[in-house]
This record gives structure tokens, C-alpha cells and sequence, in this order.
């Protein structure tokens, strides 16, 4: 854990967090899944196949990245796209895993009495499909998802949103995101404690001066914090 700027953790109550690659490493499990699909196709370029779903176009879930790889690689059928779709569904959540103490982590926080949200970019069927598959959908009282305002991150929307649904003021809200475009830039515009999940990021070997209250190398630590607050010690350099 390391800490960034001078901020006061003794008020929080509420912590959002960001899903995917936050509780859990999204990437690996569409990669796994690109590498089935390939082996699917009898080929041996999953890696490849991956960095369709990070161009910018149709949004980074949509298996129209599939069929664009196919046809690319002269291999397209209507009935193989649709086996290939059935295939990338489930194995990216079956390859969904929680991070190490992330269960355990969020227990605790719930033990606490913390209003606890996610503010995903993900559509509902992803979002819950995947607390679900993990075990945590029933620590989180809320769950805003691309679906539940029409926006997305960075948009401050969805953040609003969900302290909307928590009662939540900036003042007392804490959020918790892998992405420093997405999550800690709005956060620190809504004037929230900002945490910053360098565990999950795939380009964090590039943000070494995060502007971030916080950075978390191992989520475990998040308690630390907040009870460093809660003990008197709020004021946190």
C-alpha cells in the first residue's frame, strides 16, 4: 500500500468498487477464452485473437470481434460464429476467479457496516452473471451498471448514481478501480477518497505516480486503511 496524497479517510462509510480486474482479473479470463476459441478453430493464435477486443470499435465485450477475426483469417461460417460466441461466453465465466483476499476483504467491510456498491461499465447480464459465479453478489447492496444509467465511466453518472441509491455524499464515499481513466479521475472530480488497484491494471508498470489517494498492490490492505481512519488516524500522509 502506498499513499499518494494527504486526504481524510475518518468519514467514510460508503466504498464503491469497480469490478472487472478490480475483484477480479477479467482479462485472463477473455484471454482463456480467446485461446479457446482458437483451439476451436484449429489454430493457434488466441493472443491475437485478443487484441480485436482492444481496438476501440463495437465496445470490449462484443463477440463481433469474433466474427471480424474470422473473417480476417478466411475462416468464417455463420454455424462456427455461433459456436465460437457459445464458446467465449462460457469459458470467460468460467475463468472468472476472485483475487486473492477479495472475498474475505469485502466480508470483513460488510462486518463493519460499509454501504458497499460496483459501478461497472459491464451490461447487467455480465455484471451479475459474474458476482454470481464469484460468490460476491450478496455482499454488495447495490450494483450500477451500464444498463441502470445509459452511461459510462468516466461519465461522474454512474458514481452518482450509486451514491444516489446508497445515500452517500461525496464526503463519506471512497472509490476503488483499476482504471486511473475511469474510476480515480472521476472520483477525485467528485471529490471522493480515491483508491487505486495497481494490482489489476494491465499498464500499471506505467503509472508509477499515480494521482491517487491511495495505491493497493494486494486488496487486503484496504481495511488497513479505513481503519487507520475509523482509530483516530485520519488524517494520512
Amino acid at each position: 500500500m502506498q499513499t499518494r496524497l494527504c486526504t481524510t479517510v475518518s468519514g467514510i462509510r460508503t466504498l464503491l468498487f469497480d469490478m472487472d480486474n478490480t475483484l477480479f482479473d477479467l482479462v485472463g479470463a477473455k484471454k482463456k477464452a480467446c485461446h479457446a476459441i482458437t483451439a476451436y478453430l484449429g489454430r493457434d493464435d488466441g493472443e491475437y485473437l485478443y487484441t480485436y477486443f482492444t481496438r476501440g470499435m463495437y465496445g470490449y465485450e462484443n463477440p463481433a470481434h469474433i466474427r471480424d477475426y474470422m473473417n480476417d483469417a478466411c475462416c468464417y461460417t455463420e454455424p462456427g460464429f455461433g459456436e465460437c460466441c457459445r464458446i467465449y461466453h462460457e469459458t470467460k465465466l468460467s475463468s472468472v476467479h476472485c483475487y486473492p483476499g477479495v472475498h474475505e476483504t469485502l466480508s470483513l467491510l460488510a462486518r463493519k457496516g460499509y454501504k458497499i456498491a460496483v459501478v461497472t461499465d459491464a451490461h447487467d447480464h455480465d455484471a451479475f452473471g459474474r458476482l454470481e459465479k464469484t460468490g460476491l453478489r450478496g455482499l454488495f447492496h447495490s450494483v450500477v451498471t451500464c444498463d441502470t444509467t445509459g452511461r459510462k465511466k468516466p461519465d461522474p453518472v454512474p458514481f452518482q448514481c450509486a451514491m444516489q441509491f446508497l445515500s452517500a455524499t461525496p464526503e463519506e464515499t471512497m472509490i476503488i478501480g483499476d482504471s486511473l481513466r475511469r474510476d480515480i479521475a472521476p472520483g477525485n472530480s467528485l471529490g471522493l477518497v480515491t483508491v487505486y488497484a495497481r494490482y489489476g491494471d494491465a499498464n500499471a508498470d506505467r503509472c508509477v505516480d499515480a494521482p491517487a489517494h491511495f495505491i493497493l498492490d494486494d486488496i487486503r490492505d484496504l481495511p488497513r486503511i479505513l481503519s487507520a481512519g475509523a482509530g483516530g488516524q485520519g488524517h494520512i500522509e
